[in-house]
C-alpha cells in the first residue's frame, strides 16, 4: 500500500482516522494568503506567478498540517489558454469573452496550444513536489467540461447556468463542439500537471447538479469517463477524484460508471446516505457544510463527529461539501481538524 494517507484511502483502504484536506484551503480566510495576494497585485497574477502560487499552496500546510495540498490555480485558466479573454471584477468574480457561435468556437486554440499559457502552472506543481513535506499528497485539478463551458458560454458565473442550457437547446453542434474541445484540453492539462509532480488529480464539476436525466449522463458522466480513461492510460496508478456537485441520485454509481477512484460529495446529501449509496463502490470525500467554518462551536464538533462515524466503515477522505468561504474563522478550521484527528 502507498504510505501517504490520502493515497491509501484512494486505494480503497479504510483508515482508523480519515485523512483530511479542504477545498479552497489556500484562500482569503487566511491573513498570510491576503498578504501574498497583495504582493502579487491581483488574482490572475498570483495564479501565474509560480513562486507565489506555490507559497499560498504551502501556507495552509504549514499552519494546519493537512494531509494534502491542492495546487493553487483556477478552473478558468484553461479557457484563457484556449484563447478566451479572462479578467476578474473585484467583488463580482470572473468575466470571459463568450463562445456561443461556430465562428467563436473555431477561433479558439487547439488542445496542443494551451501549454504556452499554462507552463507557469506546471512550474508551480514542480516547486510544490519538491517543497511539500514527505507525508503530504499533492493534488492537481481542472474544472470539468460542463462547468467550464457554462462560464465560457455566459461570460460569467450564473445562478442557473441558463445560457449554457439555452445554447444546448438552440445550437447543439456549437455546444457539443465546445465540450469536445474542453474534454481534450482537460486531458492535456491534467496530464502535464501529473508529469510535473501531481500525485492525484481532481475534476471539479461545480454545476453538475443543473444537468438532469440524460443530460447528466451525456455532459457530466461521459466527459468524466473519457478524461479518467485517458489519465489512466497515460499515467497508470494516478488516482482521480470526481466531484459532480449537487448530483443527488447521480452520485450513485458515478465511480463505477466513470472509473473515478473517489467521488467527492457536497453537503446536500447526508453522510449516512453517502455510506449507503456511494461508499459501497469505494472511496468518498466530504462532506461537512462550509458554514461551520464561519459559525464554529459545538455544532461544528457534532457534525464533524457524525460524518466521521457515518463514513468510518469504508475508505473516506474528510473534506467540506464545498470550498471554504472568505468569512471563515481560521480557528474553526483548527477545531475541525482536531475533532477529526482526536475524536
Amino acid at each position: 500500500m502507498p504510505q501517504k494517507k490520502i493515497l491509501r484511502a484512494l486505494a480503497g483502504e479504510t483508515l482508523p482516522t480519515p485523512p483530511i484536506w479542504m477545498m479552497r484551503q489556500a484562500g482569503r480566510y487566511l491573513p498570510e494568503y491576503r498578504a501574498t495576494r497583495a504582493q502579487a497585485g491581483d488574482f490572475l497574477s498570483l495564479c501565474y506567478n509560480s513562486e507565489l502560487a506555490a507559497e499560498v499552496t504551502l501556507q495552509p500546510i504549514r499552519r494546519y498540517g493537512f494531509d494534502a495540498a491542492i495546487l493553487f490555480a483556477d478552473i478558468l485558466l484553461l479557457p484563457q489558454a484556449l484563447g478566451a479573454d479572462l479578467w476578474f471584477v473585484t467583488g463580482e468574480g470572473p468575466r470571459l469573452s463568450t463562445t456561443t457561435t461556430a465562428d467563436q468556437l473555431a477561433a479558439l486554440k487547439g488542445k496542443d496550444d494551451i501549454h504556452a499559457v499554462l507552463n507557469p502552472v506546471y512550474e508551480t506543481v514542480s516547486i510544490l513536489s519538491r517543497e511539500l513535506p514527505a507525508e503530504t499528497t499533492l493534488i492537481g485539478f481542472a474544472g470539468a467540461p460542463w462547468t467550464v463551458a457554462t462560464y465560457m458560454i455566459a461570460g460569467r458565473g450564473t445562478k442557473d447556468q441558463g445560457p449554457a442550457h439555452a445554447l444546448k437547446a438552440e445550437n447543439l453542434p456549437v455546444f457539443e463542439g465546445l465540450l469536445e474541445l474542453l474534454v481534450e484540453g482537460t486531458i492535456e492539462y491534467l496530464s502535464k500537471q501529473i508529469e510535473a509532480g501531481a500525485e492525484v488529480v481532481k475534476l471539479f464539476d461545480s454545476w453538475a447538479g443543473s444537468l438532469k436525466g440524460e443530460d447528466f449522463r451525456k455532459y457530466a458522466l461521459e466527459p468524466a469517463k473519457r478524461i479518467i480513461a485517458a489519465i489512466n492510460e497515460r499515467h497508470p496508478g494516478v488516482p482521480v477524484i470526481a466531484f459532480p456537485r449537487e448530483a443527488g441520485d447521480g452520485y450513485i454509481g458515478f465511480a463505477k460508471a466513470t472509473g473515478a477512484d473517489c467521488v467527492a460529495v457536497d453537503n446536500s446529501v447526508s453522510a449516512e446516505w453517502v455510506a449507503e449509496h456511494v461508499q459501497v463502490d469505494g472511496c468518498v470525500q466530504g462532506n461537512l457544510a462550509s458554514r461551520h467554518m464561519v459559525t464554529g462551536g459545538q455544532d461544528l464538533i457534532d457534525d464533524t463527529r457524525r460524518i466521521v462515524k457515518a463514513l468510518g466503515n469504508g475508505p473516506h477522505i474528510f473534506n467540506l461539501g464545498h470550498g471554504i468561504t472568505p468569512d471563515a474563522d481560521p480557528e474553526n478550521v483548527q477545531l475541525m481538524i482536531d475533532t477529526v484527528r482526536n475524536g
